[in-house]
């Protein structure tokens, strides 16, 4: 006896198999079968399959339920195509033959199957049984014979306790003690809770407190018992209250194994709202249940799928499909459809008042019985074929919310009869379609608020262009569309260049970035919002991106894309595509574009969010690039303080090593310089301006262009500093800064060796090393500059001889530190001495190592080391 049944026809083409997959899922789950449903949905993919891909024709799909199963046919019109049943039993071809593959599953699937001809027709079907159910489940089972009864305990417990309001327990019964363990003192006045051992039932997100709020709640979770032993209970709640009203919560616990006691069987709804076939009346159904089946879907995009079936399948159509309103309802926006290519009408939007598409039909049910005659009336429908379309409005309390309609390809088919019939069905489920609208609509609020919040912080985080750019093609990708890339506008004028091309797949990414270079940018407009982007093509109209991607030219040079790869890519981002300008400081510094696979289209709620997101990110980008060209003007402000190249000085090894102190510094309060003051005699100088950053470098480029402007002059080192003091005193308070500075001339001798003059101003002295290892300082200390007017200065002699040293450091060297530890000056000494036989790149190199290993963190101060090295006999080059 058959007590329900489903049927759905499919075009031949081949998205249709997933279609009829869906149906048939749906429907069975429906009607509450889902334990075969898999099969089900796997044998009518196969025999969808064989209709319309192999044999070229509509297939209709019928389920029916009986009383001992389902049977499911497919229905095809090309009845002179014999099935291969030779292939059934043993496929000569193996198992990868296409042929016979839909009755090879049937064979080892289906209870039963057969193929019935008919002069129009060929109708495959198969039948599935329903499983048998063992006793205790939630559905009724055969008498079985006491050996196949489920085993339990001799005498079945039944704990029950009670639960106040604040969740701690109040009654405990001898059951529970005998199941658990605990005597009713051990656990009244204790939370439920502390016994729980999982915190939900398995799969469901309800908590035990949330379960204890509910009226009333059935299912599963663990209690530790008296050892800790986590003991699985099958647990039926009411909650209730008292004479005087305090609410309360009775628990019923089982073992799992013995839910049976407590489980509550599935109500079956009856198909029948007004009686049933045993001539007794039955409750009616909720209407909405009538339409819909049961169990409905939670989720919107659900909802509105069974719903333009339920349609389809009401009035026999070929097509059906919903719209919803949007956000600001001035549009109404494809949500589902069922028989039209859904994903290049999914989310197409038409206005609802006004403009040459509006949607003229949506207030009120209307029915046109050809299409042909007033194309433009439901521009949904253009180019799908359909003739005859009737259409009715969703209404909530007189608001419009959205549109459900319902086509066929026939002319003339519908009536306002079945205006009416849909319009019944559409007022049962507008309120419910309505409630999850605006819970999406608020979960979707959430959401964006979340993305924002996250892409702002990420946004924040960088001042690089380079890595701002990626940040922003990835978190488009794929969150908000398919594919996308970043022009940036140079200069006000100049045309925007491609600067970052992404796709969720990463294999296209290069032919799309061939692809786009082959397109003119868009134009960088500063309008707000996102518009379609239409660029030229070959012919004389504007089309949609896609069009020009598929026409584009791609060239003959050694990079030309295959035309494979070509059409391959252009498929994959010939969808809808939209661009965003990027403004930044009431100027255009970028576009992003946004696009989709073929056919698709963007939510409008994407649109305003890749909206708010294209403003941070504008400003993130300006930020960079102003980050990155003051950068570059510190920079080249900095490296012009440094001296340039160092002099090669006739029989003395130089070695500098420079480190400032500061993320992005190449300049700071110390210094160094090597220069010729005439023929064979050279100045050097290591000073330590007072400070770090941009202050002490003014004061550094200062020091280093005096020096060597007074000892060309001629001056000796006492007078080149004693004027050098004044110029900084000059200065004045507010910009001079006191100055450590070691100047010395430096002349090397014919015989070997070196003599040297140096003035050591407030500086760390510098230090000699002998061959033998003997370290001593080579200078006495004499007053800084840039603190007092008059300062009497005198120079010192040093000569060097083959094998000596001459190191000098600025005071960031010895003042480095490792919590209340220093290196000082013994600590340099002994690594100078460690450094015999060295010559003076290596000593640099050592001392800079060992000021490095001293301590973990980063060097705070600035530095520089200054070694000279005078080689040994052996090593020593002449001197002219």
């Amino acid at each position: 006896m058959i007590t329900a049944r489903a049927t759905a026809t499919f075009r031949p083409v081949g998205r249709s198999v997933a279609s009829a997959r869906g149906f048939v899922r749906d429907t069975l789950q429906g009607w509450g079968l889902g334990d075969i449903v898999d099969d089900a949905v796997v044998l009518t993919s196969e025999l969808v399959t064989n209709a319309v891909v192999h044999a070229g024709t509509s297939a209709e799909v019928l389920c029916l339920r009986g009383t001992e199963g389902v049977r499911v046919e497919v229905v095809d019109r090309y009845p002179e195509r014999e099935l291969p049943v030779h292939d059934i039993s043993a496929p000569p071809g193996g198992l990868d033959r296409e042929g016979g593959r839909g009755l090879m599953l049937c064979s080892a699937l289906a209870s039963r199957w057969g193929v019935d001809y008919t002069a129009a027709d060929k109708r495959v079907w198969f039948h599935l049984d329903l499983p048998e159910r063992v006793v205790g489940t939630r559905t009724a089972g055969p008498a079985l014979p006491d050996t196949a009864l489920p085993v339990s305990n001799t005498r079945v417990r039944v704990a029950v306790l009670q639960v106040d309001a604040s969740g701690t327990v109040s009654a405990w019964n001898p059951d529970a003690e005998e199941l658990f363990g605990y005597s009713a003192e051990d656990v009244l006045g204790k939370p439920l809770s502390d016994l729980a051992a999982w915190p939900h039932t398995p799969g469901t997100g309800t908590g035990l407190t949330d379960a204890l709020r509910l009226s009333r709640w059935e299912g599963s979770y663990g209690l530790r018992d008296h050892e800790g032993r986590t003991v699985p209970v099958y647990a039926s709640h009411l909650r209730v209250r008292d004479s005087a009203g305090e609410p309360s919560t009775v628990c019923l616990l089982v073992p799992d194994h013995e839910r049976a006691v407590l489980q509550t069987p599935q109500r079956v709804p009856s198909t029948d709202p007004g009686g049933g076939q045993d001539g007794q009346e039955h409750p009616a159904q909720d209407p909405f249940e009538v339409f819909i089946g049961s169990p409905a879907p939670d989720d919107l995009d659900g909802l509105l799928q069974r719903t333009v079936e339920r349609a389809r399948d009401m009035l026999d159509g070929d097509a059906a499909y919903v719209l919803l309103a949007t956000d600001d309802e001035t549009e109404l926006e494809v949500r589902a459809s069922t028989g039209l290519p859904s994903a290049r009408q999914r989310f197409a939007r038409v206005p609802v008042e006004a403009g040459s598409g509006r949607y003229g039909s949506a207030r009120m049910p209307s029915v046109h019985e050809d299409l042909t005659i007033a194309p433009g009336a439901v521009p949904l429908l253009a180019g799908t074929g359909m003739r005859s379309v009737v259409t009715v409005p969703l209404k909530v309390e007189g608001r419009l919310t959205g549109s459900l309609g319902v086509a066929t390809e026939e002319p003339g088919r519908y009536t306002n009869e079945e205006a009416l019939r849909l319009q019944f069905a559409a007022d049962r489920i507008a309120l419910a379609v309505e409630r999850a609208r605006l819970t999406e609509l608020e979960r979707l609020r959430r959401g964006s608020l979340s993305f924002l919040v996250e892409a702002s912080d990420l946004l924040a985080g960088t001042l690089d262009r380079n890595q701002t750019l990626a940040l922003m093609a990835q978190m488009t990708v794929p969150t908000l569309a398919s594919w996308c890339a970043v022009y940036t506008v140079a200069d006000q004028g100049s045309e925007p260049a491609l600067s970052y091309v992404l796709h969720e797949d990463e294999d296209r990414i290069d032919s799309l970035k061939a692809l786009l270079a082959k397109v003119e940018a868009p134009d960088p407009v500063p309008a707000p919002g996102a518009r379609v982007w239409n660029a030229p093509t070959e012919e004389a109209h504007s089309a949609a991106l896609r069009t020009s991607l598929r026409h584009v030219t791609l060239g003959e040079d050694e990079h030309r894309l295959s035309s494979t790869s070509g059409l391959a890519t252009a498929a994959a981002v010939g969808g809808e595509t939209v661009v965003l300008p990027l403004v930044a400081r009431n100027r255009v510094i970028g576009l992003l574009v946004l696009g989709k696979p073929t056919d698709e289209r963007f939510r409008q709620e994407i649109l305003e969010l890749a909206e708010d997101l294209s403003r941070r990110a504008a400003l993130a980008l300006d930020n960079a690039r102003l980050y990155s060209e003051r950068t570059a003007i510190s920079q080249s402000l900095q490296r012009s303080l440094l001296p340039p190249k160092l002099p090669t000085v006739p029989g003395v090894e130089v070695e500098v090593i420079y480190r400032a102190a500061g993320e992005g510094n190449e300049v700071g309060g110390d210094f160094y310089d090597l220069f010729e003051i005439r023929e064979g005699v050279y100045g050097f100088a290591i000073g330590d301006v007072c400070g770090t950053g941009p202050e002490a470098a003014a004061v550094t480029g200062l020091a280093r262009h005096a020096l060597r402007l007074l000892a060309r002059e001629g001056f000796s080192g006492p007078a080149v500093l004693e004027r050098l003091n004044a110029a900084i005193l000059d200065e004045g308070e507010e910009r001079s800064r006191f100055l450590t500075l070691l100047y010395g001339e430096l002349w090397p001798q014919q015989d070997g060796g070196a003599e040297l003059k140096v003035v050591c101003a407030g500086h760390p002295l510098p230090l000699r090393l002998r061959p033998d290892g003997v370290v001593a300082p080579a200078a006495e200390p004499q007053p800084l500059l840039g603190v007092m007017d008059d300062l009497e200065l005198y120079e010192q002699r040093v000569v060097l001889a083959p094998g000596d040293v001459l190191l000098c450091v600025t005071d960031g060297v010895t003042e480095r530190r490792e919590g209340t530890r220093m290196l000082g000056d013994e600590g340099l000494a002994t690594a100078l001495c460690n450094s015999t036989g060295l010559n003076a790149g290596a000593v640099a190199a050592r001392i800079m190592r060992t000021v490095e290993r001293f301590a973990s963190d980063a060097p705070s101060d600035d530095m520089a080391i200054l070694a000279m090295r005078v080689p040994s006999d052996s090593a020593r080059p002449a001197v002219d």
